[in-house]
């Protein structure tokens, strides 16, 4: 399995696994104003193009996406169903987190993904929300400085 920087002319079959997975984990837990929100998110070129997109590939499909916006937050994490608890899920976060020069990473979690970041070391700093229709729970993870100044160095 490779992990890396989606290119653009994979970002299409890259979405469309993100709205599947979302569709059948993360949908049930949001209103049909919150699934049209998502959606209208990921259709918009602007808010794509202002995200960094990593893929988990396998004989040239992607299986996982992860994208951040200013590489400390994350924007979208998603894995086939079919792969997902076989590590793709943690080689992505790795990659996003190698890319992270802060001392910090913010992600706001779905209902579904609330127990994997807390799992990642993520914990809530707000109670749930919902804007939108989409439910989330705001979430930080303080990385160790002397981890982040050794990520810089090299």
């Amino acid at each position: 399995m490779e992990i890396r920087k989606i290119e653009e002319s994979e970002m299409e079959e890259a979405l469309k696994l993100v709205w599947e997975v979302f569709l059948e984990f993360e949908a049930p837990d949001y209103t049909e104003e919150g699934i049209q929100e998502f959606r209208k998110c990921i259709d918009d070129k602007d808010w794509v193009s202002a995200r960094d997109f990593y893929g988990a590939f396998q004989d040239n499909k992607v299986l996982g996406v992860i994208a951040t916006k200013d590489l400390h937050h994350i924007a979208l994490f998603f894995v086939d169903g079919r792969h997902h608890k076989q590590g793709i899920g943690r080689k992505l976060y790795d990659k996003a987190d190698s890319l992270n020069n802060d001392d910090y990473f913010t992600v706001n979690s779905s209902p579904y993904a609330h127990e994997i970041y807390k799992h990642l070391g993520f914990v809530d700093t707000d109670s749930e929300q919902c804007i939108h229709g989409l439910r989330f729970f705001p979430m930080r993870k303080e990385l160790k400085k002397e981890y982040v100044l050794s990520r810089q160095m090299k």
